[in-house]
Parts: structure tokens; sequence; C-alpha cells
């Protein structure tokens, strides 16, 4: 492929997921710059009963990522069969998982929000917002693996339409309800939690009108939901579970660190949201092209072009590079801006700028490593190493070393913080050797 013809591409591909991960960032920010005029506590409720959702949504992450990499594969095939049999195996899964999180957060909330924090006021909000938005899993599950996986046939419009029109109706069900405008009630988190489920309902009813009437390509079979092509399903455990897995114990660690700086204070976990808010915009850009890199390499592979599959990597790892560097200047540079702009001073303030100064070199590292593992190793078909790496190196060296620091050593915060962000740097050489031996490069089609 010339490099007019891959850039032209790749725009058309990366784009609408950058869009798209915009997006979907701005609902969490909208959460969280309305939230923040109410009180801590209130966003901090919010913030870490978020974080079930979170692991939820980094399990359909997963489950789609990993599915992608035989889909992908196939489109390069044109063996469009084979791929509406993977949707019905993944959707069937997904909605599973879905009913066991929505009555896990409608029943259980408060035990949930303890293993996040134990401060009673924080716990009192969380489980206020975790019992409503309990009832979006089941429709994210089948919205968001629809969606997820037609990106892999090159389809990714309608994806950022339906979470633009969810973002418009979250942010004025949120602004009516959160602060009572226009005589309704002034809610403040449940207001946030009843935007939410109005949002991922819309998201619902547009995709299911798209799969039925508009996509021509790849179709929701009854027959697949409820007969599953058990050699698919053996494909789909081989190359997909390590995906599933890896984001899994991925999203878990992730809990796992808001847990340690939940257990520091309203404070650090104040501070800590805006960072995770900031460290998302500044990663939407290298993230579509992350994702963009696993469809262009997978689909490479199906076609049976390895070498045209190792130059799309290649010159996916230089545009990375670049926006990953200009991700992290924008979070240095806006850093004082933020500070003053939220308004907290005293210690959230002297938090919040030290979280935001190590999130500008986190973004970096966060970015290669991502268009490492989740483009090039796993359009490649490499799954597997992807997972020994990310759980390994998350659960070995930050979480480990950052309750340590936390609830034995007690060392300052921001020193705690910088443990739980280290990661990132411990990966990279070993991601880049990997990507070296070209152990990547695996066709696991049919």
């Amino acid at each position: 492929m010339n490099r007019k013809d891959f850039y032209q591409k790749v725009i058309a591909l990366v784009v609408p997921m950058a869009l798209q991960n915009l997006i979907n960032v701005g609902v969490s920010a909208t959460d969280v710059v309305m939230l923040a005029r109410i009180g801590e506590e209130v966003l901090s409720g919010c913030s870490l009963g978020g974080q079930v959702f979170f692991i939820f949504n980094l399990f359909l992450f997963g489950t789609a990522s990993g599915v992608s990499v035989l889909t992908a594969q196939y489109w390069g095939k044109r063996d469009t069969d084979s791929i509406e049999k993977l949707l019905g195996i993944v959707m069937r899964l997904a909605v599973t998982v879905g009913l066991i999180f929505m009555l896990g957060s409608f029943f259980f909330p408060a035990q949930l929000m303890r293993i996040f924090t134990d401060e009673p006021e924080i716990i009192a909000e969380g489980v206020k917002y975790l019992q409503i938005v309990a009832f979006t899993y089941p429709m994210v599950a089948l919205s968001m693996t629809y969606l997820n996986l037609i990106r892999s046939i090159e389809k990714v419009m309608i994806s950022t339409v339906i979470y633009a029109l969810s973002l418009v109706l979250n942010f004025a069900v949120n602004a009516v309800l959160i602060f009572g405008l226009f005589g309704a009630p002034r809610l403040g988190i449940v207001g946030a939690a009843i935007g939410t489920l109005c949002a991922r309902a819309l998201e619902l009813v547009i995709m299911l009108w798209y799969a039925y009437f508009r996509n021509r390509v790849i179709r929701i079979r009854l027959s697949a939901l409820i007969h599953p092509d058990r050699g698919l399903i053996r494909d789909f455990l081989r190359y997909s579970s390590p995906v599933v897995l890896n984001e899994f114990f991925w999203g878990a660690g992730y809990s796992a660190i808001a847990a340690v700086i939940g257990h520091l204070g309203s404070s650090a976990v104040a501070a800590n949201s805006v960072a995770q808010v900031m460290r998302q915009l500044a990663t939407v850009v290298v993230f579509g092209i992350g994702n963009a890199a696993a469809i262009l390499i997978g689909k490479a592979i199906g076609e049976g072009k390895k070498e045209e599959a190792e130059l799309c990597a290649g010159r996916m790892l230089r545009l990375t590079v670049c926006f990953g560097f200009l991700g992290g200047a924008i979070v240095f540079l806006v850093r004082p801006l933020l500070v003053s702009g939220f308004g907290y001073t005293g210690v959230t303030a002297v938090y919040m700028n030290s979280f935001l100064m190590m999130m500008s070199y986190y973004v970096v590292a966060h970015s290669v490593n991502g268009t490492f593992v989740v483009g090039i190793f796993r359009g490649g078909g490499d799954t597997r190493f992807g997972m020994l790496l990310d759980s390994g190196i998350l659960w070995g060296c930050s979480i480990v070393f950052g309750s340590l620091a936390a609830f034995v050593w007690h060392l300052p915060v921001n020193v705690i913080y910088f443990l739980l962000l280290s990661d990132e740097l411990v990966k990279f050489p070993l991601c880049w050797l990997r990507y070296r031996q070209r152990k990547w490069l695996r066709n696991v089609t049919r």
C-alpha cells in the first residue's frame, strides 16, 4: 500500500474513532464537571461508583477486541457468514455478564462501594448512583458489543453518530436534574445516574434500528444466538479469552488502584477523578490509532499480506509517538488552568497539580504501549503475550508497591500515586522487544 492510500485509509478509520473516544470521555467529563459543583463527596461517590461500570466496560471491550482478532482477518477473506456467527457468540456472552452486573449493582451497592472507600458519606452517594445505572448494563452489553464488532468490517461512522446523540441527551438530562433547572427537582448524583440511563437507552434503540434496517453486510441472526457454531466457539476461546482476561485483570487492577486512592481521602479521589478524565482526553486520538491498527493489520494478514501488515504496524507506531507526546504536552500545559478552574484549594489543589504533572508523562508511555498491545499484537493474533504483560506488570508491580506504600510504609500521597502509575514505564521495553521479534504476525482464521 503506497503512503497516500495508507494515510487516507487511516484517516477514514481514526477520525471517527477518535471522535467516538472523545464523546465517550465527554460523558464522564460531564458528570465530573457538574458534580464537582455539588461537592467533593458527591463527585467521589460518582467516580468510585463508576468503577463497577468501568470493569464491565473493559470486559465488553475485551470481548469485542478479542473477537475482532478473528473478525478482522475473516473480513480480509470476505467471510461474512463466520462474522455473523461470531457476533451471535459474543452477544450471548455479553448479555449474560450484563445481567450479572445489573443484579449485583442493584442488590449489593453498599458492599461494592466499600471495596473502594470506607467513608460513609461517599458510600451513601455511590449507592444512589449504582442502583440506577445498574439497569444500563444489559443495554450497553448489546449496543457496545455490536458497534465494536462492526468496526472490524470498517463501519465506524454509525458509532460516532450514536454516541454523539447520546452525549447531547446525557448533557441535557444531567443539567436539568443535577441542578434542578426549569422547575425540575434538584437531584444531584441521582440526576447524573438518570442522565446516564437515558443516554444508554437511546444508544440501544438507534443501534437496533441500524442493525435491522440499514446494515446489509452483517446481520444479527437469531439462529447464531441460539445455536452457536462450536468450531468458532473454540477459536473464540483460544484467541479471544486472553484478551477478555487481559481487559478484566487490567480493569480490576485499575479498580484496585482506585480503591487504594479511595482510602487516601476524598481530596485524593477528587484530584484523581480530574487526572483520569484528562488522561482519557489526551489519548482519544492514539487509541483511535490503536484500534485502526488492529483492523488494518488483521485485514492484511487475512488477505495473506504479512509484509503489508508489518509496514502498517511501523507507520502506526510513528503516528502514536507523535500524538502521544502531543497529548502529554497538553496535560502538562493546561494543568494550572484546571487547578484554578475547578476552584479547589488546600490539599486537593496540591494533589491535583501533582497528579496532573505525573499524568503528562504517563500519557506518552500509555499511548505507545496501547498501540503495541491493543493494535499491533491483537491485530496480528498474538493475544496471550498482551494478557501476560498487562496483567503481570500491573498487579505484580504497580498495585503491590502502591499498596505497600499506602498501607504499610505510609509514604506521602504523591509517592504512592507515582508508584501506582509505574506499570507503563516497565512495559515499554518488553513491548518493543516483542515487536522486533515479529512473533505477533499470525493468521488465526480457519
